[in-house]
């Protein structure tokens, strides 16, 4: 069995509820993130710069219903009151004119921008220095490597971050936090730097799945924060048996079996669900896909700016600049077709589980992971909750993936919060 892992981030919900209740106040809920930052950042590595003073004074006269809420926003977002460098000395100091959509969403919901997170160049692959903060000699992951180091570390009870491969998911699990890679464009990415057009999708890092889902509906409006779950009666839970399960290591394995015992322990029956031919197919066409537009979305700095390129992104775009359009097409064929037999899993399901990551955060910082558990559900764009709470016996946790129907974002939000009660309770 697993070993249990605590979530010791800061929460969102409790934040929300102690402003809401007059407990607290915006402008010290502010304050105190701030000082987290400071005590803990100087080891971790997770912001690259803090809002302007006169941005947090403006944030903390809000009466949203986030109001009091810091959020540490990926650095491949538009801030209208920071720098946007997306990563790259390319665009060092380049300062949008506005704030990128979601952004501004959360600014209108009382939320506080406090800072801007760390990612790798143009959210691919060169790693940044942030340290994971569970075990410092191992990596965070990436692309969204600051965002989940800086919830992790409890400096910031909501990050964002974004995923074309497995950029939210894999760090989450690395870092011991929930995350949230919601149906493609549930949460729109105007104004984040594009890679793949089909493929990157806007996500959300917190402590907890609950405190996704509350989130997520206060920025959004939806109903994404539904009543608790009491119990799993009546649920369908799938496991699902991809063909690469072959790479993943025993400790995940076994993470992924105690979630499935815990929730069937509280009324949900268990069935097997092998990966469809399709869907493994497809898995090897997201590749092609996500290389071939990035080299149309950074077309000019890959004319222009070459030798400013990190290694890893600018090997990235020269073998997929060798791709012949015929390629992509019947990538994007492939892609079609997996997208309809991911729906036909849900026939069977209410939701399936699935890990995380291969494993725990590899001992590296020369490299943020491996995306062979994410990437199937980007290009199918279904929705995917990380939950927290498992652990190697050395203690890095483990995550395990709840992901539901295309669209069905409320019920993927809801089981996994109802898994995290369940761990909480062991």
């Amino acid at each position: 069995m697993p070993n249990r892992h605590p979530i010791a981030a800061t929460s969102l919900t409790d934040v929300v509820e102690a402003v809401a209740s007059g407990r607290s106040s915006p402008a010290r809920e502010i304050e105190a993130a701030e000082e987290r930052i400071a005590a803990a950042d100087g080891t971790i590595g997770a912001f690259l710069r803090t809002a302007p003073r006169e941005s947090l004074v403006a944030a903390s006269a809000h009466r949203g219903p986030l109001a009091g809420v810091a959020i540490g926003v990926k650095d491949i977002y538009d801030t209208r009151d920071m720098e946007t460098e997306h990563g790259s000395p390319i665009y060092r100091n380049h300062r949008p004119v506005t704030d990128a959509a979601l952004v501004s969403m959360a600014r209108v919901a009382g939320a506080a921008i406090i800072g801007k997170t760390t990612t790798t160049e143009f959210a691919s692959l060169d790693p940044t220095p942030t340290r994971n903060p569970r075990n410092l000699e191992h990596t965070p992951g990436g692309s969204s490597s600051g965002s989940a180091a800086a919830v992790a570390a409890g400096m910031v009870p909501l990050a964002f971050g974004s995923q074309t491969g497995g950029s939210v998911i894999r760090p989450a699990s690395f870092c011991g936090v929930a995350g949230f890679k919601p149906s493609f464009r549930l949460l729109p990415t105007v104004g984040m730097k594009t890679f793949s057009y089909t493929l990157d999708t806007a996500g959300l890092v917190a402590a907890t799945a609950m405190d996704l889902a509350l989130a997520a509906q206060l920025i959004t409006g939806r109903e994404l924060a539904s009543a608790r779950l009491p119990e799993a009666a009546g649920l369908t839970i799938g496991l699902y048996r991809s063909t690469v399960d072959i790479e993943v290591e025993p400790a995940m394995i076994e993470a992924v079996a105690e979630a499935a015992r815990l929730l069937e322990r509280a009324g949900a029956r268990l069935v097997e669900i092998d990966e469809p031919a399709a869907l493994a197919s497809a898995r090897d066409w997201h590749g092609a896909i996500q290389g071939f537009e990035a080299v149309m979305a950074l077309s000019d700095e890959f004319h222009h700016h070459r030798s400013e390129l990190g290694p890893m992104v600018r090997a990235v775009l020269e073998q997929a600049a060798k791709l012949e359009p015929s390629t992509y097409d019947e990538a994007r064929r492939a892609a079609r077709i997996a997208r309809k037999a991911a729906s036909s899993l849900f026939e069977s399901a209410d939701v399936l589980l699935a890990p995380s990551a291969l494993g725990a955060a590899p001992v590296t910082l020369a490299s943020t992971g491996d995306a062979q558990m994410n990437k199937l559900w980007t290009l199918t764009g279904n929705p995917v909750v990380s939950v927290p709470g498992l652990a190697t016996a050395e203690g890095l946790p483990l995550g395990v993936s709840v992901i539901a129907r295309f669209g069905r974002d409320e019920r993927a939000l809801a089981v996994a919060g109802l898994l995290q009660d369940l761990l909480v309770r062991q």
